[in-house]
This record gives structure tokens, sequence and C-alpha cells, in this order.
């Protein structure tokens, strides 16, 4: 047990440097943007060396898609979320729930609004922010509604497009407002409410 224990312990070490790194590197991407944010500064305030960030991410864009992915998977966006398909209704809504709090949360729409205002003198940015967060969930969504389908009681058609229908549907009101820096404190209150309802609507369409 005790060699074992022994063994764990440089990993333990290894991982927490890792999320100091992500951590750091969340906030200058935020704050800064990617292009104004080196790899350096990410190293000084994780409190790490430079190699010790080189050692974990070969780059700056592989960073920056660890960092938004860290997101989704601190939101429980993985495999495990979409992993039964004969509990449609359960998985459904919670990642609805999920995704619809992650998508509205500050560091998303900080990032979102940094790549739509650097779209046009940094497009590899906003290349990544979607490769990594929208496309990657849609897939993952698009890959569980088709293992659904195969059980016979939901009918998707084509589960990209009805992947992308219910994101889109779950962005509502509180995201385009909150995309535009307005107040949207009125609707905070009833967002779970507005969640559950695009979920319910969304499995009474398609159950065969």
């Amino acid at each position: 047990m005790t060699h074992s224990s022994e063994t764990q312990l440089p990993l333990s070490r290894s991982e927490q440097k890792r999320q100091q790194v992500l951590v750091a590197a969340i906030d200058l991407f935020c704050r800064q943007g990617f292009p104004h944010t080196s790899m350096d500064e990410v190293a000084k305030l994780a409190g790490v060396s430079k190699q010790t960030v080189y050692s974990h991410y070969g780059s700056k864009d592989e960073l920056f898609v660890a960092a938004i992915e860290s997101k989704c998977v601190g939101h429980n966006l993985n495999d495990d979320l979409l992993s039964d398909p004969t509990k449609p209704e359960s998985a459904l809504t919670q990642f609805a729930l999920q995704f619809g709090e992650m998508i509205v949360s500050p560091e998303a729409i900080t990032v979102f609004k940094a790549c739509v205002a650097q779209s046009e003198s940094h497009p590899e940015v906003s290349q990544l922010f979607f490769d990594a967060g929208p496309k990657h969930i849609v897939g993952l969504l698009a890959d569980y509604l088709v293992t659904v389908e195969a059980l016979g009681q939901y009918r998707f058609g084509n589960a990209h497009h009805s992947a992308v229908r219910l994101c889109l549907m779950l962005f509502g009101e509180l995201k385009l407002k909150l995309e535009l820096g307005l107040a949207a404190d009125e609707l905070v209150g009833d967002r779970n409410e507005y969640i559950l309802g695009c979920a319910d609507m969304f499995l009474k369409a398609h159950r065969a």
C-alpha cells in the first residue's frame, strides 16, 4: 500500500500544476484575449516554470483548446453524461441543465465575445474555440441521439441537425443579452424553467 501511495504522489503533483496552468490560462485568455497572452505570463500567474507549461501543453493553441475543454468537463459535459441510451429523458434533461449553465457562465461569454471581436484579425482563434467547444459538444450529443434512436422510442432523423437545434434552443434570451452586454437579471430567475421547457419540448417532438 505504501508503494502505491508513493507512486501516486508525483502524478498528483503534476495534476495540480496542470490545473494551476489551466486556471491561469483561462484567467488571462478572458482578461487579455488569446493574441495578447503569452506562455510566459501563464507560467508566471500559475506559479510554475515555462518549461512546466510546455511539458503539459505543447503550444498556446493546445493550451487554449484545453482551457475551453476544461470548462466543458467542469460542467460535466462529457461522455459520462450521455452514456445511457435507455434513459434519454433523464440524460437529455441533465444535458440541457449543464449546457444551459455553461453557455451563460462569465468565462464562456467573455471568451466568445473576444473571439468575435478578433475574428477578422485572428480567425484561427475562433476556429480553435469552435472546434473545442460547440463542435465537440454537438458531436457528443449527435452521437448520443443516434444510440437513442436505435432503441426505437425516439426518431431524430439527422442527428447532427437535431443536436444543433437543441443547443441553439437552449441559448435563450439570456445568452443573447449577456453577449450584447445588456442587463439580464430579470431572466436569471426563470432560466431553469426555460431550460427544462426546452428539453421537454425537444423530447416530445421526437418521440416515435
